[in-house]
C-alpha cells in the first residue's frame, strides 16, 4: 500500500492564507501607525484560521490533524518539557565569553516573592500556571496550524522532514514582526534568518510531544511555558553587546539552538517516532 503524499492544492491554500494575513497584519498596522508587534497576539491566530479553512472546505476530520485531549499524561509531561530545556539554555548562553549571569534581576518585576527556594518554587509556579493557560491559549492559534493540520499533511515525508519543513514555515511565517524588531531589535534582518533556524531547532520537540500525546495541545503546552520560561534566559544573561545578546545568549539565539539541537538528538538516539496521518488516532507509536 503506497503512502500519501502531501496535496500540493491544500499546502497552497494554506500557505496564501498564512501570506494574506502577514499582509494584513502589514498593511493595518501602517494604517492605523501601530507596530506589527502589537497586533502579534491576534496575528498568532492566524495559522489556526489557516489550518480551519484547509480542514473545512476539505473534509479533514478536525480529530484527525489533532484537536483531541489524546492521552492524558503525555499532556501533562508536555507541560513542563519546556523547562528542563530553558535550564539546559541559561547555562549556554552565560558560559558565552562576553555574557555574565546577573543574580541581583528580578524575574516577575512587580510581583513580591519569598527568599530563597519557596521563591523559586513560587515563580515557576507562576510560568506553569501562566504558560499553560493564557501562553497556551494563544500558542494553539499558532500549534493547531504547525503541529495539528501541517504536521497531518506532512507526515507521508517521515518525522524529521515534517519538522524541518514545519519548523522553516514556522520561522518565516515570524518575519512581519521580526523586521519590525521582535526578538532581534538590532538585526531586523538578519533576524529572519535567526528566527528561523531557531523554529527549526525547535520543531522536532514540538513534533515529538503531539506524536506521544496525540494531540496538538501538547504542542500548545510546550509553546505557552517556553515563552514564560524564556524569559528568565533574557533577564539573567547579562551582556551590553547587541550580537551576544540578541542572537547568541537567547533563548531564541545560538543557546537556544544548541538546547533544543540537543534534544533533538536525544530524540534520534531514543528512537525516533513513526509519524503518520493518523497519529492523533489512538494507535501505538511505533518507532522509525
Amino acid at each position: 500500500m503506497t503512502r500519501p503524499n502531501p496535496n500540493p492544492n491544500r499546502l497552497t491554500l494554506f500557505v496564501g492564507v498564512l501570506a494574506a494575513a502577514a499582509v494584513g497584519l502589514t498593511l493595518v498596522s501602517r494604517a492605523i501607525e501601530i507596530s506589527p508587534i502589537a497586533l502579534a497576539p491576534i496575528y498568532m491566530f492566524s495559522p489556526m484560521v489557516a489550518g480551519l479553512v484547509v480542514c473545512l472546505t476539505r473534509g479533514i476530520p478536525l480529530s484527525d490533524v489533532g484537536l483531541r485531549i489524546g492521552r492524558a499524561r503525555c499532556l501533562a509531561a508536555s507541560a513542563v518539557v519546556a523547562l528542563p530545556l530553558v535550564g539546559v539554555t541559561l547555562p549556554l548562553a552565560v558560559a558565552v565569553p562576553g555574557v555574565g549571569f546577573d543574580p541581583t534581576v528580578d524575574p516577575l518585576p512587580g510581583v513580591a516573592l519569598p527568599a530563597g527556594l519557596p521563591g523559586v518554587a513560587v515563580t515557576f509556579g507562576l510560568v506553569l500556571a501562566l504558560g499553560t493557560t493564557v501562553n497556551a491559549l494563544f500558542a494553539f492559534g499558532e500549534e493547531f496550524g504547525w503541529r495539528g493540520y501541517l504536521l497531518w499533511e506532512l507526515a507521508p515525508l517521515g518525522f524529521w522532514k515534517a519538522s524541518v519543513g514545519i519548523g522553516a514555515l514556522w520561522g518565516i511565517w515570524h518575519a512581519p514582526v521580526i523586521v519590525a524588531g521582535y526578538n532581534y531589535p538590532s538585526f531586523p534582518t538578519v533576524g529572519v534568518v535567526a528566527m528561523t533556524v531557531a523554529c527549526v531547532s525547535f520543531s522536532p520537540v514540538y513534533t515529538y510531544v503531539v506524536v506521544r500525546a496525540e494531540s496538538a495541545i501538547a504542542a500548545a503546552l510546550v509553546h505557552g511555558v517556553f515563552n514564560g520560561a524564556a524569559g528568565f534566559v533574557v533577564a539573567y544573561a547579562a551582556t551590553d553587546d547587541a550580537v551576544l545578546g540578541e542572537l547568541v545568549a537567547s533563548p531564541v539565539g545560538l543557546a537556544g539552538v544548541v538546547a533544543f539541537g540537543l534534544a533533538a538528538v536525544a530524540i534520534a538516539l531514543s528512537g525516533t517516532p513513526t509519524l503518520s496521518r493518523s497519529f492523533s488516532s489512538g494507535e501505538p507509536v511505533g518507532r522509525g
